[in-house]
């Protein structure tokens, strides 16, 4: 006969005063986490109380029940409890819904520990999706805040992870996506956009948060971008435009998600800037663009305001504020104790005095009739104004040399669209042809040379202006050379103040060498006199170290190593690497790093994959050699980063002259050999013939370079 199962009965709940009952000290919990007991007791009085207490009854003597009972589950509860009592919110004597358990089989310890570990937490999706609901239902975020003791950010937070889309939440519930990616997933609300970033990173090695936030944002614009700071993020939103924000992470400011309202909003308020400038101080014109190509005033005459003089009152109080500088300067200098009250007033002081010295430039108003104005945006966002040029057609007749008839290399009028004398961004953009894709490192393409070379010249004319003793050798090198050797009278000075220009190198201008180029040009323009009359009296009076500064600006924008595919020019190049070691020069020392837009997005994935390799070794070139070419090169950009890596033709060539040379072997480079030796030091990217799939456009190649060698 079959054994009956025994049924399993269940612990009665009853209500018991809260006098009655008392704190177990066998609770296992004694390690405090979680809500506070303060925040606890909070939730109680709003709610109610929502889990029972689980109890037994206290035995006297005999094993008999005293009437009292113990808590061993619930002691938190308990506390909550017994702080409302004592804020006089709630009765001692309220009832409380107890499970009371009597003739237990198991120990008080067992059944507390037991409430602890069988306790489930709550999916992170559910807490999501639970808050999602609740905003729904019209509870507001700091109401939900205050209900469950976070900060509002994390209630935004939660509520921006259940908007992610239901197909990407489904993968996160059933363990196929990480918390963090995510979160990466939240910074848009574009479901179809998150799908296809997904399909695309499930395919792939990458699947990290950072690769899924460029993902979504490549097309976006950060509202760090000089665009943004410009037009103001308030007024992008204000005419319809999305700013898409992470809230996990520091996203400085966001993504604004529609570009070509940016650049609309950018436009108009750069043509308002443009015409208020125009009608304020009556120029001739004023072109506005985002950015100019650099060297794009080429041709055209700069002239320069005269600060204006101090009045008498002004001149007064600069003398009184000068000696207060100074004295306080000189005793804080002999004080042993740092003051905070004397740094600040001598910051006061020095501030005072460079708002005296920080005069307006006049012009004058006869050259403002005929000159304009370029307006742009500086890498800050802010309004950058060249004031003060004349193009040649506006020059007075008969002031306009012959000679420069023309000779503007294209450059006045191309980025302009003149409408009343205003024009806005009516520059061209190069459309550059790119490389057929494929494994095989083919030689650079001329285009890449010829720009990579003139961010090396802008950068090489800047150090040379830093050196004057150099740019006085430079210069008598190319004097000696064109005196007394008829056939080797290369260099790469163009010593008759030729200038070559870079107008079609995007980005040039935004360079360290370049700003401080025009820094220095402006201030010697400033400070030089008006008319060529007076400048020889100017020269001849100024000090030596002013003038061989000037006389090293001047020869410096004379430098050209510009590598052309019709002037390649071997042995000036090769006088370039030697005047370039000479004076210390290296271009990771002036800043050039490899990105995107200057190198990696402009040549083939074997190019790409090469320098990877070369900077930081095969196993990280092996890390993106699956990607596409955009991802690739961002991938790359971010690898080289801080690498100190140089493509071919900016790395400075090794010399393997002898450090020391007798004066036989000195003589043997006199004559024919000089130019004949000048190959020896060339680039490899010059020195070796480039690769060609097409064997008659390398025999003309060669053909060309014999053909030019006796001129060289």
């Amino acid at each position: 006969m079959a054994k009956a199962i025994q049924k399993i009965t269940l612990d009665r709940s009853e209500d018991i005063p809260f006098d009655k009952l008392e704190l177990s000290q066998k609770n296992v919990r004694n390690i405090k986490a979680g809500v506070s007991i303060e925040d606890l007791a909070n939730d109680i009085a709003l709610r109610g109380l929502l889990m029972s207490l689980n109890v037994r009854p206290v035995l006297g003597d005999n094993d008999e029940e005293t009437g009292r009972y113990e808590v061993p589950a619930g002691g938190r509860r308990y506390r909550a409890l017994e702080l409302l009592i004592k804020q006089k919110r709630m009765a001692k004597t309220e009832p409380i819904p107890c499970i009371v358990k009597r003739g237990a089989s198991t120990s008080v310890e067992d059944d507390s520990l037991a409430e602890n570990v069988h306790r489930l937490q709550l999916h992170p999706l559910d807490q999501f999706r639970a808050f999602q609901t609740l905003h729904l239902q019209g509870l507001g975020e700091e109401e939900m805040a205050a209900r469950y003791f976070v900060s509002v950010s994390t209630v935004r937070q939660r509520l921006r992870l259940a908007s992610v889309s239901p197909r990407l939440l489904d993968l996160y519930a059933n363990d196929e996506m990480k918390l963090e990616q995510v979160m990466a997933f939240s910074i848009t609300n574009d479901h179809v956009r998150q799908e296809q970033v997904w399909d695309t990173v499930s395919r792939s090695h990458v699947r990290e948060p950072y690769y899924i936030r460029r993902l979504l944002t490549e097309a976006a614009v950060r509202a760090a971008d000089r665009r943004a700071v410009y037009v103001g993020v308030e007024a992008y939103e204000a005419a319809g435009g999305v700013v898409m924000r992470d809230l996990f992470e520091q996203d400085q400011g966001g993504w604004l998600q529609d570009p070509a309202l940016l650049e609309q909003l950018v436009f108009e308020k750069l043509k308002t800037d443009a015409e208020a400038l125009k009608a304020e101080e009556g120029w001739k014109w004023v072109d506005a663009a985002i950015d100019f190509p650099y060297g794009h005033a080429s041709g055209l005459r700069r002239f320069y305001g005269e600060r204006t003089e101090l009045s008498a009152d002004e001149l007064a109080r600069y003398d009184e504020v000068k000696a207060q500088y100074d004295k306080l300067d000189a005793d804080y200098a002999k004080a042993e104790d740092y003051s905070e009250e004397t740094e600040t007033r001598l910051e006061e002081l020095g501030n005072e005095l460079d708002r005296l010295n920080d005069r307006p430039h006049v012009f004058d108003l006869e050259e403002v009739a005929r000159g304009g104005v370029f307006v742009s945006l500086d890498a800050s966002g802010e309004l950058k104004i060249e004031r003060g040029f004349v193009r040649p057609e506006d020059e007075p007749a008969g002031e306009v040399d012959d000679a420069d008839d023309g000779d503007n290399d294209g450059n006045v009028g191309v980025a302009t669209s003149v409408t009343g004398g205003i024009s806005v961004n009516g520059k061209p953009v190069a459309v550059e042809t790119q490389e057929e894709e494929d494994d095989k490192i083919r030689p650079l393409s001329d285009r890449v040379i010829e720009d990579l070379t003139a961010a090396r010249t802008i950068a090489l004319r800047n150090a040379l202006a830093s050196d004057p003793i150099m740019a006085f050798v430079a210069a008598l090198h190319a004097f000696v050379l064109k005196t007394f050797f008829l056939y080797g009278s290369d260099s790469c000075l163009e010593v008759t103040m030729q200038s070559a220009k870079f107008g079609q190198t995007q980005g040039l201008g935004d360079t360290v060498g370049a700003k401080e180029i025009e820094q220095r040009h402006e201030a010697w323009g400033h400070d030089l006199p008006k008319t060529p009359a007076e400048l020889w009296d100017y020269l001849v009076a100024l000090d030596e170290a002013s003038r061989q500064a000037l006389f090293a600006h001047c020869v410096s924008l004379s430098l050209n190593a510009v590598v052309q595919p019709w002037n390649r020019r071997p042995a000036a190049i090769a006088h370039a690497e030697q005047l370039a070691r000479s004076i210390g020069f290296d271009m990771v020392d002036a800043g050039w790093t490899p990105t995107v837009d200057n190198y990696l997005g402009r040549v083939t994935k074997a190019h790409i994959l090469q320098a990877v390799r070369e900077a930081k070794g095969e196993q990280s070139a092996q890390l993106i050699d699956h990607l596409k070419k955009p991802d690739m090169a961002r991938e790359a950009a971010r690898l080289l980063e801080g690498s100190g890596w140089l493509p071919e033709p900016l790395r400075l060539a090794v010399d393997e002259t002898p450090a020391v040379q007798s004066n036989d072997d000195a003589a043997e480079l006199v004559g024919d050999n000089v130019v004949e030796g000048a190959d020896a030091d060339l680039p490899a990217f010059l020195a070796e013939d480039a690769d060609s799939e097409d064997a008659a456009s390398e025999g003309a190649e060669v053909e060309e370079h014999r053909h030019l060698d006796p001129a060289e």
